[in-house]
């Protein structure tokens, strides 16, 4: 320790006091392993004494002068019994830092930098007006010719000053700055980053110096200076990207010595490269010689800069496969590397390449497979998993004995990882499914939690869906399985898989004997999901409904209700008698059961709605041949719910989309309402409706909402609620006027109200249809007015004969937009669904926003373009800058459209969106793309 070259009551320790010492030390910590205990000399310390003391020894001169360690010792109790949460109260800190400023008499270097921590660590919790006490001294500090004394004291008064005494000490920061020793120039480049958010426009007048301080020859005053020139202009984002290209594209600036600040520089050019002009900057010279700088790096004698630079190429959006070359021989290098954080943060690169750009690595994979058995589990992990997005065919077989080597030795988090990878993988070659499920089923069998077995059986169901040819060993995997799973949430879901796919199989009668099995061994919950399996088979198999129909019997004296009064159900579902074994002559048809086993449960929320709903009970009550049972129920509802997507223009569609469909409103009593008007008889089906608008205030004397109705074919019908809200007025021929601000639309038809009363309500209907030479779909805005005859007097007194006086009324404008022509579509793989869409029918664009906000941005894209946020993609972290969001949606009905948007935001100038559009026909790409403004 420094303490042991340092005086001591005015003597210096010689080298066999230090021998004794050492000795003494051996000694005691012999004695205390004997003992089997330990005790700390900072034990069962008394704050109050500590304090005493420390008043006592401070005020003496003579102690502090010649017992400068005694001090250390007294100042680190009292940091020991504030970091154990003891806090001392205002006069006893008073009295502390008293103490303290009398410290600074002693020259002692080390008792110096414990007064200046104590003061540091004190300080955030203290009276500012306490502080005060110790600033003059530390000023004092600062001028001194101490190298040591200056530094230390530059960073403790950046943790006490305010805007104030700032403004007194920045000269003597500045000249700090460009000191010729590196330490007092690092603690005052520190103490500008510290202060930065105390106050900007000071520290923002440092910026010669902070330049020069850059070219400094010592790594660390290059790397704070770089950080804090960063900091400085981290608000105006055209003087960012010129520093970084300038200082990446000079050449003298690539002799820096300090590793750290060109892994900075590297992080801060990545940066400039993926923000909104990054094809621009890249065209210019400046730009270039940055990009150039990144590969120039690769060839650096530092491990940390040559990673920095490999990840940084590898993470730009533009890049294209051959550019990654280099980066990537870089990190294939790294592999090999005795270093395990190389190694591991090469593997961790190259894992996330391969998520996107999956050839690329394809060279890496001999290395890859080297790590597989590496001791560090995680980079084992990681280079399986890669292995399995970048591996042949032919490597499935080697992967998966390597795979089953370390798979015990891994936490369930990896292994989960694993088996997404393999299910990604079976995806990719079908042929393999037998060992990849065969692999994944071994694991069902071995100790894990169950978040690990539920993604096995999830990814087994996937592969069922996707590859029909592992159905059947797939099922007889999942049934040795639920033989011995300790988890019922995952017996249930098998259980319900078997007796949903196990009738359909070749040899149905195999899988009985599995689910029997449950109703003798398992819960509760277990067996009344094993009576529905059962029944299933029985239901869809008619051998054997007979024998199917004895195991039901059995749980007819089962414990629990819910078994019991599910096999009772099944039974009579079935048509058997609950004694006899025969099936009584009562016994239901094939499609009386197949009605009750595939028609879902009807919630009983649903149920109330349809009991209270008089209307709906009398269709039901009317019909002599229906009758009134919970089938019955069920199929109305289903019914109910189709007509009501019929009317909405929500309803199945020839084109199937592998998603479901559905728009912002079902309007099924406007569209009946529509059908008994004459005049709208001959118009199309409704294959969207929109919310309802207000066109004026709900306390203004008339009010109107309107509903927008998108037809199929190519007509908007604008349905005008108005309300009239003025006692002494009747109004006569009510209509919404509409005069367009260009030529995108116009009015066919409308239809006014001939009399509104007081304190009524009626609609009036307003029929648009495209120009000759517009697109119809195209957004366009209205000016509306509300026009219509006045009768004033008292409501008994007024002749609705007369003819009155012509009045207008100004509305809200109304809008036409993109969303209004949208139906949501829920899609379960937006990448597939993507991609299925060649990218020559994509349109991408650049658009500025006046959003400050990530969440307002993300929200008005949403809302205007009226699409379907898939992937959860709609979920934003309010204080992150940049954010990339999926849509789906269905223009008219039989159109995809599928949209991805990057949004940057800065809170100081707005936002930029960079979006990309794919439909199935151009013009509607072209179409959405064109309706932001």
């Amino acid at each position: 320790m420094a303490s042991v070259t340092e005086q001591e009551d005015g003597g210096t320790l010689s080298l066999s006091s230090v021998v004794k010492e050492i000795q003494g030390l051996k000694e005691k910590f012999k004695g205390e392993d004997m003992d089997g205990t330990s005790m700390s000399k900072f034990a069962d310390l008394e704050k109050s004494t500590v304090i005493q003391e420390c008043n006592q020894a401070f005020s003496d001169a003579k102690i502090v002068l010649e017992s400068p360690r005694r001090c250390s010792q007294l100042i680190t109790k009292l940091l020991h019994i504030v970091t154990q949460g003891d806090s001392m109260s205002s006069t006893e800190v008073t009295n502390v830092f008293f103490g303290v400023t009398k410290l600074f008499q002693s020259a002692d270097a080390s008792l110096r930098r414990m007064v200046y921590f104590f003061i540091k660590e004190i300080a955030e919790t203290t009276n500012p007006d306490d502080i005060i006490i110790v600033t003059s001294s530390l000023t004092k500090d600062m001028n001194s010719n101490e190298d040591l004394f200056r530094a230390n004291s530059i960073r403790v008064l950046a943790k006490m000053i305010d805007t104030t005494m700032l403004g007194a000490i920045e000269r003597y920061l500045k000249q700090a700055i460009v000191d010729k020793n590196a330490m007092v120039a690092s603690s005052a480049l520190v103490a500008g980053a510290h202060l930065i958010n105390l106050s900007p426009e000071v520290i923002r007048r440092w910026v010669n110096e902070v330049q020069e301080a850059i070219h400094s020859t010592c790594d660390m005053v290059q790397y704070h200076a770089l950080a804090l020139l960063h900091e400085i202009k981290r608000h105006d984002r055209l003087a960012v990207s010129k520093m970084v290209i300038q200082l990446g594209g000079n050449a003298r600036v690539t002799n820096m010595s300090s590793p750290l600040a060109i892994c900075l520089l590297i992080r801060y050019i990545t940066d400039t490269l993926k923000g909104e002009n990054a094809d621009r900057i890249l065209s210019t010279p400046a730009g270039r010689s940055a990009y150039q700088f990144l590969e120039l790096s690769l060839k650096h004698r530092s491990d940390a800069v040559i990673y920095e630079a490999a990840k940084s190429l590898c993470s730009l959006p533009s890049v294209e496969d051959r550019d990654l070359g280099p980066a990537i021989a870089v990190l294939q290098l790294l592999l090999s590397s005795p270093k395990m954080a190389l190694r591991l943060a090469a593997m961790r690169t190259l894992s996330a390449v391969a998520m996107a750009k999956p050839s690329a690595v394809t060279k890496c994979n001999d290395d890859m497979e080297s790590l597989v058995n590496d001791n560090n589990r995680l980079i084992a992990t990681y280079a399986i998993t890669t292995l399995l997005k970048t591996g042949s065919e032919s490597s499935v077989d080697r992967l998966m004995k390597q795979i089953s080597s370390f798979m015990n030795d891994i936490s369930d988090e990896f292994k989960v990882v694993v088996v997404h990878a393999i299910q990604e993988l079976c995806l990719k070659y079908p042929l393999k499914h037998r060992v990849l499920v065969g692999f994944l089923a071994n694991f069902l069998r071995e100790e894990g939690g169950f978040e690990f077995k539920k993604a096995i059986v999830d990814a087994i169901v996937l592969l069922i869906d996707a590859i029909p040819e592992t159905k059947e060993s797939s099922l007889f995997h999942l049934c040795e399985f639920i033989e011995d799973c300790e988890f019922t949430a995952l017996s249930t879901q098998i259980l319900f898989l078997i007796g949903s796919l196990g009738p359909t199989t070749q040899i149905p009668a195999r899988y009985i004997r599995f689910i029997y099995n449950r109703l003798i061994l398992e819960n509760a919950i277990i067996r009344a999901a094993a009576i529905n399996a059962l029944a299933k088979f029985a239901m869809e198999v008619s051998s054997l409904r007979l024998s199917v129909s004895v195991l039901l019997r059995r749980s007819l004296c089962d414990e629990d209700d819910e078994v019991r009064d599910r096999a009772m159900l099944s039974l009579r579902i079935l048509g058997y008698d609950i004694i006899e074994t025969p099936p009584s002559e009562n016994q239901a048809t094939t499609d009386t059961i197949a009605s009750i086993f595939s028609t879902p449960s009807l919630p009983l929320s649903t149920l109330a709605r349809i009991l209270d709903q008089s209307d709906e009970m009398s269709t039901i009550m009317n019909d002599p041949d229906l009758a009134i049972d919970y089938t019955s129920l069920a199929k109305y509802e289903s019914q109910a719910i189709k007509n009501q997507q019929l009317a909405s223009g929500n309803g199945p569609t020839n084109n199937n989309y592998g998603g479901e469909m559905t728009s912002g409103k079902l309007n099924s009593s406007a569209s009946q309402q529509i059908r008994g008007i004459p005049q709208l008889a001959s118009l199309g089906k409704i294959i969207k409706s929109s919310d309802k608008i207000e066109l004026t205030e709900s306390e203004t004397e008339y009010v109107v909402e309107c509903v927008k109705h998108i037809t199929d074919d190519n007509h908007i019908l604008l349905e005008c609620s108005i309300t009239n809200t003025v006692s002494d007025q009747l109004l006569k021929n009510v209509r919404v006027s509409l005069n367009s601000t260009d030529a995108t639309y116009t009015t066919v038809l409308s239809i006014p109200i001939p009399v509104l009363q007081y304190n009524t309500s009626a609609q009036t209907w307003v029929l648009l249809k495209p120009e000759a030479d517009a697109v119809f779909g195209s957004p366009a805005q209205f000016v509306a007015e509300l026009e219509f005859f006045v009768l004033e007097g008292e409501i008994d007194e007024i002749d609705p004969d007369e003819e009155g006086f012509a009045e207008e009324y100004p509305l809200e404008d109304l809008e036409i937009s993109i969303a209004d022509f949208m139906i949501h579509s829920k899609i379960t793989n937006f990448r597939e669904e993507w991609e299925s869409i060649p990218r020559t029918q994509e349109i991408l664009q650049k658009y500025a926003l006046q959003f400050r906000d990530m969440s307002s941005a993300i929200h008005a894209i949403v809302m205007y373009l009226g699409m379907q946020p898939v992937d959860n993609t709609d979920s934003v972290d309010p204080s992150s800058t940049q954010h990339t969001i999926h849509l789906a949606g269905i223009y008219l009905a039989n159109v995809r459209v599928f949209v991805r948007a990057q949004v940057q935001v800065d809170p100081s100038a707005g936002s930029v969106l960079k979006m990309a559009v794919r439909s199935d026909e151009l013009d509607v790409a072209q179409l959405v793309s064109a309706s932001i403004k």
